[in-house]
């Protein structure tokens, strides 16, 4: 008798119905701020503070109860000033003006916060993996991962980690293509594929950007997202993804959940921007100030 392979979980395709049939944990129900989470987001750096500034404001935009930021000590302080919202904690930098490593008190805020976003804003570099690592090891919380914390030897850490705390990762094709070396059309020609064996492979929740965005759990369920506009191929997007990941995350929504509602969110912002403000123009600032009332609305 022959054996049939073992089938492959459907690839469904993000829609406003799938997302109502898969309600966020409601906010109605929370007494206060504590009740919707805390989010930590780490990045940033001399040259580009505005990074970490857009995931924090995207995290809280999400429905996030507070907002702590870790960025290098010569920025933190106009950091602080630009988000009155948050609490802005300065850790040790390179000479270059990047984050040296996590310190004390950022260490200490990642052991207790509902989500951890890492990356934006930040280098792949030595530093990063040390910054990596050390959040990946303080943190009793899911991870998000993502720009300068997206680099091949961040993977053998995540081994570690799988089946424990979740982590979720959010490469474009390029970044993707790096963390494997392989080229980017390759990862384009085979990207459900690819986000799939990885997903498995890493115990990750992978989120491969590009015009049709593929999400992958680590049990092989997948969701498509091809909506969304040119106008979010702009700097400061993804940042604004990340955040919104984290700080649905933090609110108690699932990994692969808050994943799916974020791209989801994030694409739909473009599609709205992009009919009020045109094509393209939109600045990845405005994206986040569209994600309340998308909530609401779904």
């Amino acid at each position: 008798m022959t054996r049939r392979a073992p089938r492959r979980p459907a690839i469904r395709r993000l829609t406003a119905p799938l997302l109502r049939a898969w309600p966020l944990p409601d906010p109605s129900s929370g007494e206060s701020k504590e009740d919707r989470g805390r989010v930590l987001t780490i990045g940033g750096s001399v040259q580009i503070p505005g990074a970490v500034l857009l995931a924090g404001l995207a995290a809280l935009r999400a429905g996030a109860g507070k907002l702590q930021v870790a960025t290098v000590a010569e920025a933190a302080l106009p950091l602080a000033i630009a988000m009155p919202e948050a609490k802005v904690i300065g850790v040790p930098g390179t000479r270059q003006g990047a984050i040296r490593d996590l310190g004390r008190e950022a260490t200490a805020a990642a052991r207790s916060t509902g989500a951890v976003l890492v990356g934006p804003g930040m280098d792949c570099t030595t530093a990063t993996r040390r910054v990596v690592a050390a959040v990946l090891d303080a943190a009793a919380c899911p991870v998000v991962l993502d720009a300068g914390a997206l680099q091949s030897e961040v993977v053998r850490t995540l081994r570690r980690r799988a089946g424990q705390r979740a982590t979720i990762m959010t490469p474009h094709i390029g970044e993707m293509a790096g963390m494997l070396d392989i080229d980017a059309d390759a990862i384009s020609a085979d990207a459900q594929a690819i986000a799939r064996d990885h997903a498995r492979d890493w115990g990750v929740v992978l989120v491969l950007k590009g015009p049709t965005t593929t999400i992958a759990a680590p049990d092989g369920r997948m969701w498509l997202n091809t909506a969304g506009s040119a106008g979010l191929g702009t700097s400061g997007s993804g940042d604004v993804l990340a955040g919104l990941i984290a700080g649905l995350v933090a609110r108690g929504a699932a990994p692969e959940q808050a994943a799916a509602w974020g791209v989801y969110l994030h694409a739909r912002a473009g599609a709205r921007l992009s009919r009020r403000l045109g094509l393209v123009g939109f600045l990845a600032r405005e994206i986040g100030d569209e994600v309340p009332a998308l909530m609401q609305r779904l």
